[in-house]
């Protein structure tokens, strides 16, 4: 390699490789940590989980990185357009010699970490449905059990027990005791509801904590918690004692309680509500029953007023039955006299068209002794033909001698 003819004798002649090197390891000693704050911009998580992003002001904008190992701890997801400080150190790229800020930690202006994670949490829960009214379950009326998941030590236990236990003194109470601030609290009550659901014994749950900050409530606003909630077999009431705030178990359970006494209230009757709502019942149902009775004795008695005695409506009866017997006598009778004279005059009209009739009357019938055939007509007859004379009473042979034929 022929060198230009004004290098320097001494001079080192580095590749591009080591300019970068060297560029990289000068910005980094020297800028090993700013704080810069900036709006995000096109960002981008592929598969390896890393953000990429350029952070930009009006004037400027600067490629930043924020690996997986330090993103993974980050309380909220970054989207474009949100102004956020990013504390990071100033790197270089070397394969493209591209200027970097490589982000190790980042917090939104305005609006702390913690407040927009509970925001984009809100959101995303709320696009799934789990805040819907349609899929919140009545609570039971007098559950036999109530399932607890709150801290043994503290106010919130004691108030639960002593309304439960005066509102229905014979009621089966299980707690799953848990933590309800600090580290690990959320999912220990994500697994004390599933616990409760396993033992399948109580028939509604409370969960919930005295008042606090909100930092003390934070447990409450998790999304294993929510999703616990969510997915319980039995109706869930949140007593987070903090009527100000609203956390994600408040939007996610069944019903929201204020405080904890108010849950207690919420979930059982008072027994001595039920036994004066009994009484009243009792009271009701014996004044409609006497009222019916009353009715329907006046109403006999009305219509006593009307019944006979049994034997004037029995002679009634037979008077009339004495009645219709003589009609019916009477028709049949008529109906027979009326067929007797029909009868009658049948028989007249026969017995004078009788040939029995015209015989008395001293005429005869001729017939053919051969073949009975009725001689009508004189020219029939021959000579020596024997014939039989009917008469009106008796017959007679006789033999043709003459015929004399008109």
């Amino acid at each position: 390699m022929q060198l230009p003819l004004d290098l320097p004798v001494l001079a080192t002649v580095l590749t591009v490789s080591q300019l970068n090197q060297r560029i990289r390891e000068s910005l980094e000693a020297n800028l090993d940590e700013v704080w810069v704050s900036g709006e995000i911009s096109n960002f981008r998580m592929p598969p390896s989980g890393h953000f990429y992003f350029s952070l930009k002001d009006q004037r400027s904008q600067i490629a930043a990185v924020m690996f997986r190992s330090a993103n993974r701890l980050l309380p909220f997801r970054p989207e474009d357009g949100m102004e956020v400080i990013a504390r990071g150190r100033i790197s270089i790229y070397e394969a493209r010699g591209d200027l970097q800020l490589c982000v190790e930690a980042m917090e939104p202006c305005g609006l702390g970490a913690q407040q927009l994670a509970l925001e984009q949490l809100k959101k995303r829960l709320a696009a799934e449905g789990l805040f819907a009214e349609s899929r919140k379950r009545p609570l039971p009326f007098l559950p036999r059990a109530v399932g607890i998941v709150t801290a043994l030590k503290g106010a919130a236990i004691h108030d639960l027990l002593s309304v439960l236990r005066s509102r229905v003194p014979g009621l089966r109470i299980v707690i799953r005791p848990v933590r309800v601030q600090g580290k690990g609290a959320a999912p220990d009550i994500a697994q004390a509801v599933a616990d409760l659901n396993r033992l399948g014994e109580p028939e509604v749950i409370i969960v919930g904590r005295g008042g606090g900050s909100l930092e003390d409530l934070w447990a409450f606003n998790d999304e294993r918690v929510a999703r616990a909630i969510a997915a319980s077999g039995v109706p869930v009431v949140s007593a987070v004692g903090h009527e100000i705030d609203v956390t994600i178990s408040d939007l996610v359970a069944d019903r929201r309680a204020p405080t904890p006494t108010a849950a207690a209230a919420m979930v059982v009757p008072d027994q001595r509500d039920l036994v004066g709502s009994l009484d009243r019942i009792a009271l009701a149902l014996r004044l409609a029953i006497q009222r019916q009775i009353r009715q329907q004795r006046e109403r006999l008695a009305a219509q006593a007023q009307h019944l006979r005695h049994p034997r004037q409506v029995l002679r009634t009866l037979q008077l009339r039955l004495d009645e219709l017997s003589e009609r019916a006598v009477h028709a049949i009778t008529g109906r027979i006299r009326f067929a007797q004279q029909r009868l009658r005059g049948g028989a007249e009209r026969l017995q004078a068209l009788s040939p029995l009739a015209v015989l008395e009357r001293g005429y005869s019938i001729a017939r053919r002794v051969e073949d009975g055939a009725v001689i009508r007509d004189a020219a029939a007859l021959k000579d020596g033909e024997c014939l039989r004379l009917t008469f009106a009473r008796g017959t007679a042979r006789v033999r043709v001698e003459d015929s004399d034929a008109e």
